[in-house]
């Protein structure tokens, strides 16, 4: 028989050993957690319009239609957006010559570039790529094919995680029902009610996004109205949609933008929109989503900030996007992790599905049988 010492030392061992497959398991399997966390944020925030269907339908075809109507909006929105964008390259290829010509007259005109036209030839090189620019759209469409490989690995993963989702939604409410079933019911109304309250936190963070994606699209198309820029409502679009993602969505598509911009009044509408944009990004990143998500989600601004930077540098733009949610989730559990250790009720504030009925033995008749059974 081994002494205390010794049954200690061996104990210890083998929780580090454990804790260290424990990761390591994880670390194999960060793909599909990944996939299956995603599947649950899409699953709750899918599940308000599907809930509300689920009254009139069977769940399974509020669960279809839902469905449709999330897959038709890249789809609209790519009919919208690209041919915009195919005409705008083919006119660049187009007038890349004149704007060769345009700059040559322009330096033979000033006797500074002149010099360095006659040193380095310059123009001679713009002229060579501007006559081989079609070659290199050919070729262009060779990059994108292969990264079309990407995009269909991509696509495949996409299909897993909304699979995935589509089965969340259909049993996931039977699931957490027979898991809470096996809780004390004093603990089952608290798990129920911080249930509630990180669904509810998750469909608002959702609605709270889109409208920031509104008015991000709304103001971006008045500013493309302003300067007089083609194809103003898909671009406005396409700025809206991009906004979704924390941080750098507005940028991305403000260079988009920037692009279209080009063709349009240069430079001055391209100045124009570059000094719109880097404004609105930082307005957007430090006021108007921490006041939107804030009201949301119950999360102080500072928070907010703190959560998608943090999520960003961990993630990417996925923990960007799951930042907000998550601070949201955590925050809740902890409120209620404290009311649990410090025996505060706080059932009481009226959150619906049974977590707002007093959890003592004088709990009124209507209420839910099991807050009614928990002890005092």
């Amino acid at each position: 028989m081994l002494d205390a010492p010794a049954r200690a030392i061996v104990r210890i061992v083998l929780i580090i050993v454990g804790v260290a497959i424990t990761l390591y398991l994880l670390w194999l399997l960060r793909q599909p957690i990944g996939w299956l966390v995603l599947a649950t944020f899409i699953a709750v925030a899918l599940s308000v319009p599907v809930n509300a269907l689920n009254r009139h339908m069977p769940r399974g075809l509020a669960i279809a239609l839902v469905y449709l109507g999330m897959l038709l909006v890249p789809v609209a929105l790519g009919a919208v957006v690209i041919p915009p964008f195919i005409d705008q390259a083919n006119q660049l290829a187009d007038n890349v010559p004149q704007y060769v010509a345009d700059t040559r007259e322009f330096v033979r005109e000033n006797d500074t570039l002149r010099g360095l036209e006659e040193d380095y030839q310059i123009i001679d090189k713009l002229e060579e790529q501007a006559r081989r620019l079609p070659e290199r759209i050919d070729d262009a469409a060779v990059v994108l094919g292969n990264i079309g490989l990407g995009v269909v690995n991509s696509l495949f993963a996409l299909v897993t995680i909304l699979i995935l989702a589509a089965f969340m939604l259909s049993r996931g409410h039977v699931w957490i029902e027979q898991a809470l079933a096996l809780q004390p019911p004093d603990r089952r109304v608290r798990l129920r009610r911080v249930l509630d309250r990180i669904g509810e936190a998750i469909a608002n963070y959702v609605g709270g996004a889109l409208l920031q994606a509104t008015i991000a699209g709304l103001l971006a198309y008045i500013v493309l109205t302003i300067l007089g820029v083609d194809f103003r409502a898909a671009l406005a679009l396409l700025f809206g949609v991009f906004s979704l993602i924390p941080l750098v969505g507005a940028t991305i598509a403000a260079v988009i933008v920037g692009v279209v911009t080009l063709f349009t009044d240069f430079p001055t509408a391209t100045i124009a929109w570059t000094i719109w944009a880097i404004v609105y990004q930082q307005i957007e990143n430090n006021l108007i989503q921490p006041q939107i998500q804030r009201r949301a989600v119950d999360v102080q601004p500072f928070l907010v900030l703190v959560a998608v930077l943090f999520g960003a540098t961990l993630l990417g733009v996925v923990g960007a996007v799951l930042a907000i949610p998550a601070a949201a989730s955590i925050q809740i559990i902890v409120k209620e992790w404290w009311d649990y250790t410090h025996g505060v009720d706080n059932g009481g504030d009226g959150d619906g599905g049974g977590a707002g009925a007093p959890a003592g033995p004088d709990a009124p008749a209507g209420g839910p049988p099991a807050p009614a059974e928990s002890p005092s």
